[in-house]
């Protein structure tokens, strides 16, 4: 069916769509075209708390602050509850910061942030830490849709604590984990604060061991924490892969920024977050973690990683997969045991500024080559104005640019080597690495100052 409107016909489908756009926009289309244009909208001058704005907001002279404290402050206490109960105020009220007073907190779970909150210590007094951690063997089959596990025996698990249980996946041999609260015990057999959505079969070798991140958070927003120390007490801890842990995790979230946070001791990586955009890094310390200082992981769009120590982790920055359009300028990198910086599969468009890298177990910075992908390298990233001295052992390299890695700049950066030449290289690149610009480099102190094999 056909409807005429003067001499402008509008099929059924048409006024369907076109009036589904009209409400969408809602006053927008009716509008002039002017005023849909954001540089030509009046400013907001004089803005007004008004409901579900949350782009402007006036300049209030004093906003809801909770204090938590050993002895004193509005909440006191010295474990992760009393952190979980602040923050949680803070939510249910639609935001607002807690002040962590001086004193040791020692935590049996993560405290879990919600959207909207400002975490603010009191500097290198305020320790955040965790409990040695215990693995314990399964002693039942659980299915995926099982919600409680039984345990060899309790030892020192508790109901609150938080949890990580692996096993070897039936179907395909690879190592599932599944991070979860236990909230009620009856004996050995525990419930679970959600269900396994996985098989935990005894053929799989399953365990259950007290990790969990310090801080950390899921599809949340708008979160600044500050002047605090996050410690991991490594030695009384194993290991917990940065794809699912660390001092600092988040998970899906947008809009974190971190200021002057001290991650140290971590048998992990010091600050973690995976698909995560808009994370600002910025004035932190990340020392002595067993894997990676800051790991921008996959899909994290524009880190902003700024003014960091990242000192003796095993990677100072790990740009994880297809992190993009992010920047890593002023850092101080010393003594990371294996490469200042990674760089690698489809990590693009990034800049690496003004960086000091130093003291790295093998590579300053690394290139790494795709494993697959027809274009999965980490192309079109600007090196500019770092100094980038004594890398590696004997045969160390300054920047190794391998695989088929193409279009990157390499500006106005001192490569140096103080030790004794040996085999050492200033820049390599692949043979089948692309077009890489090297522009106003200095190379000092190197065997081979420039290794290309793309000319042999």
């Amino acid at each position: 069916m056909t409807h005429r409107l003067g001499q402008n016909p509008i099929h059924r489908r048409q006024f369907f769509g076109t009036s589904a756009a009209v409400m969408g926009a809602g006053i927008a289309g009716l509008l002039p075209t002017k005023f849909l244009q954001a540089e030509s909208r009046p400013a907001v001058t004089n803005p007004k708390a008004t409901d579900g704005d949350n782009l402007h907001e006036p300049n209030w002279d004093e906003k809801l602050t909770l204090s938590v404290g050993l002895k004193k402050g509005d909440l006191q206490g010295s474990t992760d509850r009393v952190l979980q109960a602040a923050v949680d105020y803070m939510a249910r009220i639609g935001g607002g910061t807690v002040k962590i007073l001086p004193g040791t907190y020692t935590f049996r779970n993560s405290v879990f942030l919600p959207s909207n909150v400002r975490l603010l210590g009191s500097g290198p007094e305020t320790i955040l830490t965790k409990i040695a951690s215990e693995t314990i063997s399964l002693t039942a089959d659980s299915d995926w849709y099982d919600q409680e596990i039984t345990l060899e025996k309790v030892a020192g698990f508790r109901v609150g604590d938080g949890v990580v249980l692996k096993t070897k996946n039936p179907h395909n041999g690879s190592i599932d984990v599944i991070k979860r609260t236990l909230i009620a015990r009856s004996g050995n057999r525990f419930k679970l604060s959600d269900g396994i959505r996985k098989n935990l079969w005894l053929s799989g070798n399953p365990t259950c061991s007290s990790l969990f991140p310090l801080l950390t958070s899921e599809r949340t927003a708008d979160v600044v924490i500050e002047n605090i120390t996050l410690d991991g007490n490594r030695k009384n801890n194993t290991n917990l892969n940065g794809n699912y842990g660390g001092a600092i995790f988040l998970q899906d979230c947008n809009r974190f920024t971190f200021k002057n946070v001290e991650a140290r001791n971590y048998n992990g990586d010091g600050f973690s977050f995976q698909i995560c955009h808009d994370v600002v890094v910025d004035g932190c310390h990340s020392h002595d973690n067993a894997d990676l200082g800051v790991h921008p992981g996959s899909g994290s769009q524009r880190p902003v990683l700024r003014n960091n120590k990242l000192e003796r982790n095993r990677i100072g920055i790990f740009w994880c997969w297809g992190v993009k359009y992010g920047l890593a300028e002023g850092n101080t990198i010393t003594g990371n045991g294996n490469y200042g910086i990674s760089i690698g599969h489809n990590d693009t468009d990034n800049i690496m500024r003004n960086n000091h890298i130093s003291e790295s177990g093998k590579v300053g910075i690394l290139f790494r080559n795709a494993s697959r992908g027809k274009d999965f390298w980490a192309n079109r990233n600007l090196i500019e104005k770092n100094i980038i001295e004594n890398s590696g052992d004997d045969h160390g390299i300054a920047i190794d640019i391998q695989g088929n890695t193409k279009d990157v700049q390499i500006l106005n950066n001192q490569l140096r080597e103080t030790r004794a030449a040996k085999k050492r290289i200033g820049i390599r690149i692949a043979a089948e690495a692309g077009k890489i610009e090297l522009t106003n480099n200095t190379l000092n102190g190197f065997a081979q100052p420039m290794i290309d094999l793309r000319k042999s």
